[in-house]
């Protein structure tokens, strides 16, 4: 306990660190006390201690990640215990061989099934081929890598860590390569558009029914799984989007596609929007006038945007103002709009941005047109200023 502690200090004590520290320790009480080793009270006490000490992980990947694998790889071990024992009494080499593949594969499989909502959440990614990865990763690391991690650690205190360092660096390299070959492959990873916040939250509620159960009625939370899944489907995604600086705007043409004003600005918003509607790219922006569809017409002070029977004016320069006030239903201006637009329900400008962050717009069918800011999902923070209040 007390190395593992010193691990912890020396890894700067991430969520998995500290995931794996407190399960290290609750294990070798368990060993120390006679107890049952693996099992979900264990996870349950280490879920609570990493909480204690880190409740914002809740929120993250990371505590979500490693949580959801470890109890689904314990569920399914439980389940199939008896069976693993029955193949392992009286087991040649080659046998033994076969079971430690199965189990790798295995283990794989549970662990990219219980993961992949979180991951799709989060990342919008789904590794297609992490089996192929890991059959060859896995005993790698386990048999390789590791191994030689222990002695760096030993060697460490007289000076001779490279000696370790090396053939430890050989595994890691054959891993990164197995890595970048598996992830070059043809297909190798999906984007997967982003679902809402009530989805996850079925699919954590199904995941643990069917986790946490063993009677046959565990199989109820299967139902709840697909729900939460199918709200990716469900969901009404903006039509127009705005980042804080006024230099990036979004809009969904009639395929269901974004189109970035640029490709040069904002970068990693850009890329967050593309991410969460599973683009790999932008469509087209016209640059010059006349160019594009009906849907989106530019000039150099701005465009016009269509859709669902809203007209939508995209600011870029005063001189716009005074036609776009009295066309359009929702003006978005880059510059502050000083007079009443006439025309305009939805008015939102350089202020506006400033104050409340990023905008996302929907212009419905049935003649409303709903917005949310950064700062209306966020609330009043003690650590925001008083730009959005």
């Amino acid at each position: 306990m007390v190395g593992a502690l010193a691990y912890l200090a020396l890894t700067g004590a991430t969520v998995p660190t500290q995931r794996a520290f407190v399960l290290t320790c609750l294990v070798l009480l368990a060993v120390i006390l006679h107890r049952r080793v693996i099992s979900m009270a264990l996870v349950a006490w280490a879920a609570l201690a990493v909480l204690v000490i880190s409740p914002q992980s809740l929120l993250g990947p990371s505590l979500q990640l490693s949580f959801a694998a470890v109890i689904a790889l314990i569920a399914v071990y439980e389940a199939l215990q008896e069976r693993f024992r029955q193949w392992r009494t009286h087991a040649n080499f080659i046998r033994r061989v076969l079971i430690y593949v199965t189990s790798v594969g295995l283990t794989t499989v549970v662990d990219g099934l219980a993961t992949a909502p979180f991951a799709i959440y989060h990342f919008n990614r789904f590794a297609i081929f992490g089996l192929m990865a890991n059959l060859i990763a896995v005993p790698v690391m386990a048999m390789w890598v590791m191994p030689w991690a222990m002695f760096v650690y030993l060697l460490m205190m007289v000076g001779l860590e490279s000696v370790a360092l090396v053939p430890m660096g050989w595994g890691i390299e054959l891993i990164l390569s197995v890595a970048r070959a598996v992830a070059s492959l043809p297909g190798s990873v999906a984007l997967v558009p982003s679902f809402t916040i009530w989805g996850l939250t079925l699919i954590a509620i199904g995941g643990l029914w069917l986790c946490l159960w063993r009677r046959r009625w565990r199989l109820l939370g299967v139902p709840l799984i697909a729900v939460g899944l199918s709200s990716a489907l469900l969901q009404q995604r903006p039509d127009t989007l705005i980042d804080d600086s006024g230099r990036l705007f979004a809009i969904r043409d009639a395929q269901g596609s974004l189109r970035l004003s640029s490709q040069r600005v904002a970068r990693f918003t850009a890329g967050q929007w593309l991410r969460r509607t599973a683009q790999r790219e932008s469509g087209d922006w016209p640059i010059a006038e006349g160019s594009g569809d009906r849907t989106l017409r530019c000039d150099v002070l701005g465009c016009i945007y269509r859709a669902n029977g809203h007209t939508a004016a995209l600011v870029k320069y005063p001189r716009a103002l005074k036609d776009d006030c009295g066309a359009a239903t929702l003006i978005v201006s880059t510059v502050p709009v000083r007079p009443y637009c006439r025309s305009a329900r939805i008015l939102i400008d350089r202020f506006d941005l400033w104050r409340s962050g990023g905008h996302a717009i929907w212009l419905n069918p049935d003649d409303k047109i709903e917005f949310r800011s950064v700062a209306s999902l966020r609330g009043e923070r003690p650590w925001t200023t008083n730009r959005g209040r």
